[in-house]
């Protein structure tokens, strides 16, 4: 692996939160709305984000990047979900699939498809199958060998950035795979004409464009197998995972963040004139504020913690894979806290928030965190067998 940079200070974090929520306020909140209204996929948004550095944030210097560490990651990505969750999702997908070629990568594939990171070019990962729904590490589809290189014809039913990414890391079957583990990923270029990204109708993150992705007749290079053949589990655990759920965490704490600065400006500044009484001055909102707030509070000193242990982690040249379970727990709790406050925003506002809005479309875009992979029920069963010492049983029923 790649070292990067293990011992920013913590101003050189305040400045880096001032430089993203200066993106964010001046680009990628004003489009939030437009986003949502129309459904399309947030470019100017990402470009901002590119043109700042901020899409190349933890890609080591010597292939164009900023070369910061997980802090920088996760405090970016909280800062992106303030101003639009459907950016912020795609960013986060974006930063792993990138990270993912770090870790793996050969030098050329480096080169190739890391620099172009800094001018605006997005990746994204592409794992899921409707045949196995949730059970996002288990495919059926399968590569073909076409001489020394590959051939894809297959389809996925969620791949954030269809149609739009650059590059998807892509996990398939190797080709006469004789056992469900026989699993590889490759590096798939986004301009290839075999590749048609299907509609993406939903109730929030209305931009992210995670629809349908079919693959027909796609050429792959064996210059762009990622690290091997039948290498995509320790691929994932260690690499595609870890980046993924530390990164979702920290977007949706900013969502729900986002949602209870709106609620609490709301509600100090609107008057019942009858009694001349603000929204503040009724106990049981101010107990509802304080509720979220609590909750909240809870995300911040976890998120740092975990961050900070990925930077520890990496500087030892220990696996992030050692953090998944923990990792995954922080998804669990960040989206699930994210909904809480969402839902008191909601309630708080009554029929102002019911209406369409900031407040009605956070509330849309954050359910979105309860499903996305793992899901949270998919997810605490994992970490529950995993504490009573059960093997969690995701290539073999009864365990692998």
């Amino acid at each position: 692996m790649t070292a990067i940079n293990t011992t920013v200070s913590e101003a050189s974090y305040e400045a880096l939160l001032a430089e993203v929520r200066r993106t964010v306020d001046e680009v990628i909140r004003p489009n939030a709305e437009r986003i949502d209204r129309e459904g399309v996929f947030p470019s100017e948004n990402l470009q901002a984000l590119a043109d700042a550095g901020w899409n190349s944030i933890i890609i080591p210097t010597e292939y164009d990047g900023l070369g910061l560490d997980y802090r920088a990651f996760a405090l970016a990505a909280e800062e992106i979900g303030k101003g639009c969750p459907s950016t912020s999702l795609i960013y986060v997908m974006h930063v792993g699939a990138a990270q993912t070629i770090v870790y793996y990568g050969s030098e050329d594939q480096k080169k190739r498809w890391l620099k172009p990171v800094r001018t605006g070019a997005i990746g994204t990962h592409s794992m899921s199958e409707k045949a196995t729904g949730g059970h996002t590490w288990f495919n059926l589809s399968e590569a073909k060998r076409n001489g020394n290189d590959y051939v894809l014809d297959l389809e996925k039913s969620f791949t954030t950035s269809g149609g739009h990414a650059d590059f998807y890391v892509l996990q398939t079957r190797t080709p006469g795979a004789e056992k469900p583990t026989d699993l590889s990923y490759f590096i798939v270029d986004g301009q290839d004409p075999g590749i048609t990204a299907g509609p993406w109708e939903a109730l929030g993150v209305r931009g992210n464009q995670s629809g349908p992705l079919k693959l027909d007749g796609v050429k792959v290079p064996r210059a762009d197998l990622l690290a091997g053949e039948n290498r995509a589990i320790e691929i994932a655990f260690n690499g595609v995972d870890p980046l993924y759920l530390l990164g979702i965490g920290s977007a949706w704490i900013g969502v729900a963040e986002e949602a209870l600065s709106i609620v609490v400006n709301r509600v100090k500044n609107t008057v019942h004139r009858d009694f001349n009484r603000s929204l503040a001055d009724y106990q049981v909102i101010r107990q509802q504020l304080a509720q979220a707030k609590i909750a909240l509070s809870s995300l911040r000193p976890w998120q740092l913690a975990l961050a900070d242990k990925y930077n520890r982690y990496e500087a030892e040249g220990r696996l992030l894979g050692e953090l998944w379970y923990e990792a995954t727990e922080f998804k669990i709790h960040a989206t699930e806290v994210a909904n809480q406050v969402v839902s008191i925003a909601m309630d708080v506002t009554g029929g102002y928030g019911y209406k369409k809005g900031t407040i009605e479309r956070l509330y849309r875009d954050v359910r979105a965190g309860l499903v996305l992979a793992p899901s949270n029920h998919l997810a605490r069963e994992l970490v529950g067998k995993d504490l009573v010492g059960q093997p969690p049983e995701l290539f073999t029923p009864g365990g692998d």
